[in-house]
């Protein structure tokens, strides 16, 4: 796994190097700011990037932008702090594959891991704020939220829970005894009824209906 540190505190990409090269995991590059983030990117290729999301000269937030413009399939794990939540959703939007509390070093290594595996990483902390970032309204008891009014069946609102819940294709293809290949159908057809790009917007999704249903 290749993985490009970008940071403008420069004890913070120290530790974070030290941390992974000591999993073994090749640390290819180091950057300071966001547009170091985007020239570092563009000629190293990483596999995964690991930026801060609040820079000085730069956010990693307009980074992950540019980047995810021009490589829609990049993988973005973002480093972020508890102050950081004006930033979450709009970085969703743009297709990051997570965030991680940056004091949380010990989640760093296995997130990385399940982030190469196409999974999207969220802290639990994250979890419970993003109902709340989107102004979603609590649920009215009386009023259940009901999948088939988004023209989904069951089997489809499971899958959607299970893609909330972190699991790769094959996974999911264990969970529910269906193929790999069948999981791919069901998460295209998913994602056309509801109009959305890719799983972070799908568990997104699941994040804000779970609560009514």
């Amino acid at each position: 796994m290749r993985v490009l540190i970008v940071d403008d505190d420069a004890l913070i990409t120290s530790a974070l190097k030290m941390i992974l090269e000591v999993d073994k995991i090749d640390v290819v590059g180091v950057g300071h700011d966001g547009s170091e983030a985007i020239q570092l990117f563009e000629t190293l290729k990483p596999d995964i990037l690991l930026m801060d999301i609040r820079m000085t000269e730069m956010t990693g937030l307009d980074a992950a932008k540019t980047i995810l413009s021009q490589y829609p399939d990049a993988k973005i794990l973002l480093l972020i702090t508890f102050s950081d939540d004006e930033y979450i959703i709009q970085a969703l939007k743009y297709g990051v594959k997570g965030y991680l509390i940056k004091q949380d070093y010990s989640s760093i290594v296995p997130a990385l891991n399940a982030v190469s595996k196409s999974q999207t990483v969220f802290g639990t902390e994250i979890i419970a704020k993003i109902p709340g970032l989107l102004h979603t309204k609590q649920p009215d008891p009386q009023a259940k939220f009901n999948y088939e009014d988004y023209s989904l069946t069951a089997k489809e609102y499971q899958l959607i829970g299970l893609v909330a819940d972190g699991l790769s294709n094959k996974e999911i293809s264990v969970q529910m005894f269906l193929s790999e290949g069948t999981i791919r159908n069901y998460l295209s057809t998913i994602l056309d009824k509801l109009n959305l790009r890719d799983r972070t917007q799908l568990a997104i999704f699941y994040l804000t209906t779970k609560n009514g249903s």
